[in-house]
């Protein structure tokens, strides 16, 4: 610890309660954060002595001054250590870079004719939640089998509330098209709930019911409906035997980690009702000489801060505070947690496996990582710079002008961090001006980083010529940030041809001039800045699409004021489609039921008259 810590001094103030403790050094910066059941007893354990620990010693020799936050509980203690790890990302933490939340399977009962969605982020909304799932992957695997078997509809409430035929999804029979009254409330209420009990692992409960139903149904001489029932028995089954049998029940997560040449991949799979739904890899930053139960107790603490926890969770090893973490997790999650190392069989043998995943997950890694290095490298020996730490990419997207987004993406020697990838939404330009959308992208982004003391990049990438680098010169030049940003064009070549981008840079001598360079197409500079740039690409149009698809499902009657979705809904029927809706007088509106003559006028006049643009 540094000389003007007095470690006696502050251990003999310290209190006993729970709570949150962070380390700092002599510039003011946070190097640890820190739980403790009890502060006094915690703290006292890195100052009494020398800790045998090395990691420890480097990290108390460092120990300018700590700051305590005493808490309620010891649940409420591992919560605010979460977020101040996130917050901070001090050095000696284990930090989790991935923290992208699982999704779900959404189903929304409280409707008539509840249907099936993907679904991430907060539970807020009415009805029933599935998973969590491991990846998208899994969820629309899920979807996709749910639909063959149950045919409960997955569309867009805006899309049902809007039919007046069958859609594609009923011809290629995926669906029983509840949208035009094709099968009654009780019958797809079945169909639900059938779903929900396949959803929640009682694959063999629903299928000895489906059983018995097709036995009444053929007692009955309903051949047809046994025959669809007989169908979808033999569906689940063969669903059932894909997924496997885990030979465990309940809910459980299974985790293992492994590390090679300083990098370490941590496995989760995630049991759910007795079904193994698949396995995540992350890969923290971990201090070196971390033990594996440091690593696992750091682990755990960021990863289940804003996640639904099981009742068990298997590890291949346990924290030095396992219990106490157990018995926080159990008042976090309002269920007995136990943390378990298991020695025997089926749950030995998925740890083992988790583990084995985690490894070659691991070696992926490690031989892409020796390439991007490389490559990192070369564009530093390019530039004439000791090293590149963060790579920049801006770029454009838009339809004809239209709905223009522009995105940021961010590339480290560690690959890409899509946890600070940004997009822009540019308004007040007008369409098709992409040297304005990007100056207005750039500004947002260097404003901030002004205002805020925030990072700037080391290479700045502007997928364009000189027009768009243009823009990004001019915006640094009047933030004072000329020579402290490297900004390079990437202009594609003859008929948009890789490895033939001419890269252009603004000459400092020489303001408004220009350097353009060709690097081989061999180059590994070359090839990181395509990939950085190919991936600014991919998430500029990812964002474009999706606003414009947002845009599109707010059809032109939902627009109009006063007409809500009974209304909608009677019109469309009516006229057969928005074609028909369109072409009709304000007399043939005005006959549709519920349809007043001032109603009748508006909508007319909205159609015809620059409403609905």
């Amino acid at each position: 610890m540094t000389e003007s810590f007095d470690a006696k001094a502050f251990l003999a103030s310290v209190t006993e309660r729970p709570g949150v403790y962070r380390m700092l050094n002599e510039a003011g910066e946070i190097i640890y954060v820190g739980k403790a059941r009890n502060l006094k007893n915690r703290l006292g354990s890195y100052f009494r002595g020398t800790p045998a620990a090395i990691k420890t010693r480097r990290l108390v020799e460092q120990v300018a001054s700590v700051e305590i936050t005493t808490t309620q509980t010891e649940a409420e203690a591992l919560l605010l250590e979460s977020n101040l790890i996130k917050a901070h990302r001090p050095r000696y933490n284990v930090l989790l870079r991935d923290d992208k939340s699982y999704p779900w399977i959404y189903v929304s009962t409280h409707d008539r004719f509840p249907r099936l969605a993907y679904h991430r982020g907060a539970r807020k909304r009415p009805g029933r939640y599935f998973g969590p799932y491991p990846s998208a992957g899994a969820v629309r695997e899920t979807l996709n089998l749910l639909e063959k078997v149950f045919k409960v509809r997955q569309c867009e409430d805006s899309v049902f509330q809007n039919r007046s035929r069958p859609c594609l999804q009923y011809q290629i029979e995926r669906c029983k098209a509840p949208c035009v009254g094709y099968i009654d409330e009780a019958a797809y209420r079945q169909d639900v709930d059938d779903t929900m009990a396949f959803l929640s692992g009682r694959s063999q409960k629903l299928i000895d019911d489906l059983v018995a139903r097709m036995e009444r149904a053929a007692e009955s001489l309903d051949f047809e409906g046994a025959a669809a029932l007989r169908d979808k028995i033999g569906m689940l089954r063969a669903i059932s035997q894909q997924q496997g049998i885990t030979g465990m029940s309940g809910d459980a997560d299974v985790i293992a980690q492994i590390s090679e040449q300083g990098m370490t991949a941590v496995g989760v799979a995630t049991i759910r009702d007795g079904r193994h739904l698949g396995t995540r890899h992350f890969f923290p930053d971990v201090p070196t000489d971390a033990t594996p139960g440091e690593v696992t107790a750091g682990f755990l603490g960021l990863y289940y801060s804003d996640r639904d926890i099981p009742r068990r969770i298997l590890c291949d090893a346990l924290p030095e505070d396992a219990e106490w973490l157990g018995d926080m997790f159990t008042q976090q999650a309002g269920h007995r947690v136990e943390l378990q190392v298991p020695r025997r069989g089926k749950a030995r043998a998925w740890l083992s496996d988790t583990r084995e995943n985690a490894r070659i997950a691991l070696q992926e890694r490690l031989v892409s990582r020796r390439g991007l290095a490389l490559r990192f490298e070369s564009l530093s020996e390019w530039l004439k710079v000791d090293s590149i730490e963060r790579i920049e990419c801006f770029d454009i997207s838009h339809t004809q002008g239209e709905l223009t987004v522009a995105s940021c993406v961010v590339f480290g020697p560690e690959g890409p961090r899509k946890d600070q990838y940004r997009r822009y939404h540019i308004e007040g330009v007008t369409p098709g001006d992409d040297y304005a959308a990007m100056h207005q992208a750039l500004s947002r982004r260097f404003d901030r980083a002004v205002r805020e003391s925030g990072v700037l990049p080391d290479v700045l990438l502007i997928d364009g010529g000189r027009g768009q680098l243009a823009q990004a010169v001019d915006v640094l030049a009047e933030r004072e940030l000329t020579g402290r940003v490297r900004v390079i064009g990437v202009a594609k070549g003859p008929e948009r041809r890789p490895g033939e981008e001419t890269l252009i840079q603004p000459l400092a001598d020489a303001p408004g001039l220009y350097a353009e360079d060709h690097l081989s197409p061999h180059d590994p500079a070359l090839h990181l800045i395509q990939q950085v740039r190919d991936e600014a690409h991919r998430f500029a149009i990812t964002g474009h699409r999706a606003r414009r698809q947002k845009a599109r499902t707010q059809s032109d009657l939902e627009r109009i004021p006063g007409v809500g979705g009974k209304r909608r809904q009677a019109l469309l029927k009516h006229f057969g489609g928005i074609r028909g809706l369109k072409a009709a007088s304000v007399a043939e509106l005005a006959k549709v039921p519920g349809i007043s003559a001032g109603q009748a006028a508006r909508i007319h006049e909205w159609f015809h008259e620059g409403g609905a643009g």
